[in-house]
């Protein structure tokens, strides 16, 4: 009677299972269950629950065998050989196994042939929202009825992997109290598969769902053997915002005549360089996301396929969802140490950046996990890839670089958990990088740079006279929603203004690096063949204030010298005409698009991505000055996409309104650029037409920002701009002197305010007192 009651807990369809039932089905099964309650197409199957695991236990008198093990002075490798041999030999009581194979016969009745099935460990411990189990339990993958019940006691008999047992007392888990279930489901013929999480894992934005995909089988991709095809979705719009086509290099697919999985070589195929999953698929998978994340309440991590033999949409299944336990459970963001001069980095490779921070230490090159002997702790991992096996070597890292792999690879999922900075998909780190020779892995932003170029973490953190430690001080001021941003033109400066509360650099000009840092006009460099002095030196420039605040954003504003400045260059006057008002001459956009100076625009451009790309500062966006038709902007705009640089998620352009045919037309600038800055110096001036330096009008009061039609230009921009998703900045300087301007803009909506370093602090706690009176207004009425 007890065997009768036991077996009918013994084998649950997934369809009956809900997500309360861990200590039954396990995570997984329990959540696939849950999955199918809400309308989440998944493979059908069944569960072979915990209390078979504890019948096959009892059954052969497995129990105290297995903690006697559990408790002998051995190594965890050991005590995992005599357990999973000991759970292999024995027996399955004939009335289970019974049970198993008819509920796979029911199985292959529904589907009306007979079929294969993925056999996958489903821990009582595993998926939980405080530690990811993945790939520490085995999985086999097309099985048959033959085949069936012997995998189920391999699944079992993986709870006591080497990498399960050495996995469970990191997070301080009790071996013996673990117990698992074995998740059964219909094999998905995957033409593509991959994993996906509701949040950007390379940076926690839940914003975006990113999903990563190759040929064939998962494993590829969870594996880390491939670099994967990559698609970020928005969540709000469920807009694809990008997309990163990778050659893959293999897939794996199931070989029907060897009845075993098969990796086949697809590097030199058109497979390799397409994409392996559609836009339309990609948008279903993001609908199945939102649900999942939306009924879970939680950022998810999701492994799914697309099946070859069905049409769309009903060929995209849900394999497996997982609370994502990185970012949900993250604090704080690692804050990168502090480097030496950029001019002194070296870069030796660049991926992914899959779990943020920076370290430096020896590289090592491991090739197997079996090298582990020469590995030291501190030391950095350089290997093509990881897999569950490395588990143990990956914990003593400071920092881990892969050759292959995604943001959702096995390195990266565990790096992210464990805390460790990782790069992944670098192609060629195990290649460029020499064994033994020190390093620094930035993997905030994805570079690794040859020799020490960070200091070690302080212990403690310098406080000031107040005792209290820069966040401390600085979580004192105000939250505003409007953002305060800061100007800047002096890169060196940067440090002293660490502790203000900005959001951004909002305006950095860079007239300050030409003139003081390079001092020799650009298109005098490209005669004397030197153009790279130029480039070097600005993006040094740039980047030296981009690393500082990184990852707060940096708006650089390309130059805006008037003819009479440049002229002051060494080799200037070679260049540069004698205009009588050189304030609305040759300057700006009307620079950069002549023939004769286009050649020194490019420069600029080169040199931001420069700071972009091979420093990897993705947090540096530009903008352009005095535009004034949009059709110069086009062209301008096309310059610098044919120099490799072209609007993106991370990249944004701006323009500065200044002139005020840019108001009059700002629906149709709002179209083709992502932010717009007021200068309200020059948009005062134009728009009264107003000399600002003549003393004469200033004394008779016509030279004022507060005038009504500045206001309402500024008013109407705003509203034009937000018609087209553009975002609004100010950065002249009216709103810190003004307080009725800066209200003024508020209450318009405008989306940050950009000021002098001085006028930072003042302008935060005006503007959160503008926005608490605005809220009160609305209550009270």
């Amino acid at each position: 009677m007890i065997v009768e009651e036991l077996l009918k807990e013994a084998i649950i369809d997934v369809s009956k299972l809900r997500k309360d039932m861990t200590n039954l089905a396990g995570g997984k099964g329990a959540n696939l269950g849950e999955l199918v309650s809400f309308g989440i197409r998944v493979p059908p199957g069944f569960v072979i629950t915990s209390k078979a695991y504890s019948f096959f236990l009892s059954y052969n008198n497995l129990h105290d065998r297995i903690n006697d093990i559990l408790n002998e002075d051995i190594p965890s490798s050991d005590a995992s050989n005599k357990i999973k041999e000991l759970i292999i030999s024995s027996p399955i009581p004939k009335s289970l196994e019974e049970t198993i194979l008819s509920s796979y016969d029911d199985l292959a009745s529904k589907i009306g042939k007979q079929i294969l099935v993925a056999v996958r460990s489903s821990a009582t411990a595993e998926d939980l929202e405080n530690a990811s189990f993945a790939g520490q339990q085995d999985t086999y993958l097309n099985v048959n009825r033959s085949e069936l019940i012997q995998k189920v006691k391999m699944v079992w008999a993986s709870l006591f992997n080497e990498r399960a047992i050495e996995y469970r007392k990191s997070k301080g888990i009790d071996s013996t109290k673990v117990e698992i279930a074995v998740v059964v489901q219909k094999m998905v013929n995957s033409r593509s598969a991959g994993v996906m999480f509701t949040l950007h894992p390379g940076n926690g934005d839940r914003n975006f769902i990113v999903i990563e995909s190759s040929w064939g089988l998962g494993e590829s991709v969870v594996g880390g053997l491939v670099t994967p095809d990559e698609i970020v979705i928005e969540k709000s719009s469920l807009k694809i915002v990008e997309k990163k086509l990778s050659h893959k290099n293999l897939k794996f697919i199931y070989d029907s005549s060897a009845k075993s999985n098969k990796e086949i070589d697809i590097s030199n195929s058109p497979e390799a360089d397409q994409f392996s999953i559609s836009d339309e698929e990609a948008i279903e998978l993001a609908k199945f996301a939102l649900k999942i994340e939306e009924h879970y309440g939680i950022p998810m991590d999701i492994e799914w396929a697309i099946d070859s033999d069905l049409k769309f949409p009903d060929d995209v299944f849900i394999v497996q969802a997982r609370a994502e336990t990185y970012w949900s459970s993250k604090k704080k963001v690692p804050q990168r140490s502090e480097g030496i001069e950029v001019a002194e980095r070296k870069v030796l490779v660049k991926g992914l950046a899959a779990s943020p921070g920076i370290a430096s230490g020896v590289a090592k090159i491991i090739l197997s996990s079996k090298e582990s002997g020469r590995f030291k702790r501190g030391d950095i991992l350089v290997t093509k890839m990881t897999d569950p096996d490395w588990v143990p070597l990956m914990k003593i890292a400071s920092a881990i670089v892969t050759d292959e792999g995604g943001i959702t690879s096995h390195a990266a999922i565990v790096s992210r958990e464990l805390g460790i900075p990782a790069i992944v998909g670098t192609n060629e780190a195990t290649k460029v990088i020499k064994d033994g020779e020190e390093i620094t892995v930035d993997a905030t932003r994805g570079i690794v740079y040859q020799g020490k170029i960070v200091e070690e973490e302080k212990i403690e953190e310098q406080k000031g006279s107040t005792g209290l430690s820069r966040d401390m001080v600085l979580s004192l001021y105000p939250v505003t929603a409007t953002k305060i941003y800061m100007n800047l033109g002096q890169p060196d400066v940067i440090d002293k203004y660490l502790d203000l509360p900005f959001d951004g650099i909002g305006l950095m000009r860079i007239e300050f690096i030409v003139s003081e840092w390079i001092k020799r006009h650009p298109l005098y460099l490209i005669k004397i063949g030197k153009p790279e002095e130029f480039v070097d030196k600005l993006a040094e420039g740039v980047a030296k204030v981009a690393t500082a605040i990184y990852p707060r954003p940096v708006v650089v504003r390309f130059s805006d010298f008037k003819t009479n400045e440049y002229r002051r260059l060494e080799g200037g006057e070679e260049y540069e005409p004698e205009e009588r008002n050189p304030m609305l001459g040759w300057r700006g956009v009307s620079r950069y698009i002549s023939p004769q100076y286009e050649p020194a625009f490019r420069l600029e451009v080169r040199a931001i991505r420069k700071a972009r790309e091979e420093m990897g500062l993705k947090n540096v966006w530009v903008m352009f000055p005095f535009v004034r038709t949009e059709s110069e902007l086009k062209r301008a705009i096309h310059i610098m996409e044919d120099e490799g640089l072209r609007r993106t998620q991370d990249f944004k352009t701006w323009i500065m309104a200044e002139v005020p045919s840019v108001i009059i037309l700002a629906e149709r600038f709002a179209r083709i650029v992502d932010g717009f800055s007021i200068g309200s110096n020059d948009l005062a001036q134009l728009t009264l037409g107003v000399d600002r330096d003549s003393e004469i009008l200033g004394r008779m009061g016509y030279y004022d920002e507060r005038d009504p039609a500045v206001l309402r230009s500024m008013k109407n921009l705003i509203t034009a701009a937000h018609k087209y998703g553009a975002t609004v900045s100010i950065c002249g300087q009216a709103p810190s002197i003004y307080p009725e301007v800066a209200e003024y803009l508020v209450r318009s909506g405008i989306d940050s305010i950009s000021v002098n370093p001085d006028a930072v602090i003042s302008t935060r706690r005006s503007v959160a007192s503008i926005e608490q009176k605005i809220m009160l207004e609305k209550l009270r009425k």
